[in-house]
Order: structure tokens, then sequence, then C-alpha cells
């Protein structure tokens, strides 16, 4: 099933030399009926295709769905909107990226499929890295699957600069723990985002990132 129109990328295309809120609400029902109703239809689908495998997820597309608006309080580009429409798809949804889940972001460039932690929190941080130090290497041998290699490559985030003295050792024998984020990327061409495939493309994606995702789930409960 086709999801998507042609608009969805086209409208962010002209929002890209357009990002001003005249423009924006001078297409405000555009974007309703191109971006945002069938980007919720779609999430709504995802999570009913997660929930097969997983019953335990209990959480609504508008729970997932990010703002189009830009946090700019901090910004030196003031422009208003996002040129992409994400959505973060896990038991905390949007509001909690400590939880593992499947992030999307869709643009007129690609579609960025994301997994892992985003942002632990200190103790949770910590619990990772206990486990893994204990694990006797099977964290790593997840990461080492040909699927999961083919669709992300590897762990990514910021590391630590000043290792802490009772992870120097241990940092040594496994980098893996110099990690402050453990999160991965996979990238899809734009043109699936209109394509009969999406839905099967993006579950082989979600299910490649699964084990991973369950293994950094049960250990920051």
């Amino acid at each position: 099933m086709q999801y998507f129109t042609e608009d969805f990328t086209v409208f962010f295309e002209e929002l890209r030399t357009n990002n001003h809120k005249d423009w924006f609400h001078a297409n405000k029902k555009r974007y309703e009926s191109s971006v945002k109703k069938p980007f919720e239809i779609f999430t709504g689908v995802i999570i009913s295709e997660i929930q097969k495998h997983d019953p335990t997820l209990q959480i609504e597309p508008k729970d997932c769905i990010l703002r189009m608006n830009r946090d700019v309080r901090f910004a030196k580009d003031k422009s208003p909107y996002n040129l992409h429409y994400t959505c973060f798809i896990s038991s905390g949804g949007r509001k909690d990226k400590s939880v593992p889940g499947i992030f999307l972001r869709f643009s007129p460039e690609m579609i960025g499929i994301m997994g892992g932690c985003f942002s632990p929190s200190k103790d949770q941080l910590q619990s990772i890295r206990t486990a893994i130090s204990h694990d006797k290497g099977v964290f790593r041998n997840l990461l080492e699957e040909a699927d999961f290699v083919q669709k992300f490559g590897e762990i990514r985030g910021e590391t630590m600069k000043r290792i802490p003295k009772e992870w120097q050792e241990p940092c040594k024998k496994e980098p893996l723990l110099l990690h402050k984020q453990f999160y991965y990327v996979g990238e899809e061409a734009a043109d699936l985002i209109c394509s009969d495939t999406l839905v099967s493309q993006i579950m082989e994606y979600w299910s490649a990132m699964r084990p991973v995702n369950e293994y950094l789930s049960n250990i920051i409960k």
C-alpha cells in the first residue's frame, strides 16, 4: 500500500526556500493532507506491525511524532520549521529517547532509520557499561550480526574524553565502553517514501535492530 504522494517530498523542497510562517500558513491545508495525516496513518501502521511481535508496545502515533516547529532558542538559524518529518516509536515515545525504539526521519534527501539509546541517563549509562563489561562479548556479537552490519554498520554516539579510573582497564579490553550514547543509523533513498513496499522495508530494519534494542532495554529497566 502507498501511504504518501510525491507532494510529501515536494512540500519540504519548497519549504526549504520558503521557510517562514506566511508561506507555511498559506500551505497549511496542503501540509495537513500531504504530510501530517499520511504520516500519522503510516506511524500507526508501523506501531501495529511491531505489536504483532511485541504486544507490550502500547503507544499512539500522536505520542511518537515530533513537531514541525524547530526549537530556535539557542540556534543561529531562526528558520521556524524542520525540513523533515520524524517519529520515535518506543514505549517512551518522543519524550524519552533513552528508551530503545525505532526513529524514522523522512526528508526529500533520504529516509533515516535509527535505533538504540540516544540519551541514556547517568544511571542508565552506568548500567549499560556494567552489563557490557560482564557479558563476555554478547553485545559485541549482536553488533556483528550480518543483517545488523549490512543495515546499520556500527554503534555511533559521543564517547568519553576523560575516562574515570574504574573504567580505564575495561575500556582497553572493550572500546564500546567509551560510549556515552549507543545508537545506530541506516539510510534508504527518499523514493522509498512513495513506494508500496515502504512498510515491509521499514519492518526489515526493525527486525535487524530488535536484538540490540532488546539487549539495551533489558539493561536500563
